[in-house]
């Protein structure tokens, strides 16, 4: 008796399907289907659980089952309920075009005292990516499998999401579409000009990507705020000899902090009134200064000449931490210029406009 090389009923999958919604996604939907056909026609749902789906997709492993259901389930494809099931299933049923979703089975007895399932965040049709879109918890776990650092992932949702609600497309899966994304940029990362940028030092004169620029000012930074944070940032670093190709991810990181700071610094009274004879820079203003590495003392010895000048010049203003602000860093990058010089060019915004 000879032996078949194919011992279990082979899966057929349609071309026509795979190009549609992918190939794994129908490889998924074909199996759901037979494992159906091993039911009674009275039954729509199929119960499971994840050891079960393991054994039905043996070429897959856990992380990869889940990812493809959730995308099938974003989709739109498959209905998943847990209510009345046992802990670890679940019940599953494919979408008949045409008839709409099949009806809930009845809960058991113990499910209708139990809590409501919690409800899933998809909604079976393509949508434009939110403003608060994060990786999930499989997405995290199968960038792991592929030796991506959670720390790689995090510094690229940001600018992903940005991207993404520019463009204004719609998806029914936004995890599988960074998960391409995040793949693919880890992949040039470790290309020969990554690992170059891995081990460069700041050099003198650095400067901020255009999408670095693009993610401050989509965050509502004044251009100019950011432009005059950059030889502070460029100093600070260039002092530590640290080696890193994540220069413009620090950056915008050490801008957000300066402008929450800046921003609670403002004073709330917007009415322009003269500076008073006995002013003061808020205890705001210095953690600022102090996020930006400005010696504090320095700081400090500017107050007499900064109250001279505004007194003598009469002037209003609605906001005169601001001013001491925007003194003190012009003041700062030309005292570092002075003694390293190696900020070749800083262009003084007018803090006395």
């Amino acid at each position: 008796m000879s032996t078949s090389l194919v011992p279990e009923r082979p899966l057929l999958i349609s071309p026509t399907l795979a190009a549609t919604i992918g190939l794994e996604e129908a490889v998924m939907l074909h199996v759901l289907s037979e494992l159906m056909l091993r039911q009674p026609e009275s039954q729509r749902w199929l119960t499971t659980s994840e050891q079960g789906l393991a054994a039905a997709l043996p070429f897959w492993q856990p992380g990869d089952i889940r990812r493809i259901r959730q995308n099938l389930l974003e989709k739109g494809l498959i209905h998943i309920e847990t209510a009345g099931c046992s802990e670890g299933q679940m019940k599953i049923a494919i979408h008949e075009s045409g008839k709409g979703k099949p009806a809930v089975p009845p809960p058991s007895p113990a499910a209708v005292q139990a809590p409501p399932p919690r409800p899933t965040s998809a909604s079976g049709q393509a949508t434009k990516i939110p403003a608060n879109w994060q990786p999930n918890a499989d997405l995290y776990e199968l960038c792991t499998k592929r030796n991506i650092p959670r720390a790689f992932i995090d510094e690229h949702v940001r600018l992903f999401v940005i991207s993404q609600q520019e463009r204004g497309r719609s998806q029914y899966s936004w995890h599988n579409v960074f998960f391409k994304y995040i793949v693919r940029e880890w992949e040039n990362s470790r290309s020969h000009k990554g690992l170059k940028e891995l081990e460069a030092n700041m050099s003198a004169d650095w400067q901020p990507s255009e999408d670095a620029y693009s993610i401050l000012e989509h965050a509502g930074i004044n251009h100019s705020f950011i432009e005059d944070a950059i030889p502070e940032f460029v100093l600070y670093w260039r002092e530590t000899g640290l080696k890193t190709s994540t220069w413009n991810t620090k950056f915008i990181a050490h801008v957000r902090r300066q402008w929450a700071k800046f921003e609670a610094a403002l004073e709330h009274d917007t009415a322009p009134k003269l500076l008073p004879e006995d002013y003061q820079p808020s205890e705001e203003v210095y953690d600022v200064l102090e996020l930006a590495n400005i010696d504090l003392k320095f700081a400090s010895s500017l107050v007499p000449e900064f109250i001279l000048y505004w007194r003598e010049r009469k002037e209003v203003s609605a906001s005169w931490h601001t001013k001491f602000l925007q003194h003190v860093k012009y003041k700062w990058s030309h005292r570092q210029e002075d003694k390293g010089d190696f900020i070749e060019k800083v262009t003084d915004r007018s803090w006395a406009d």
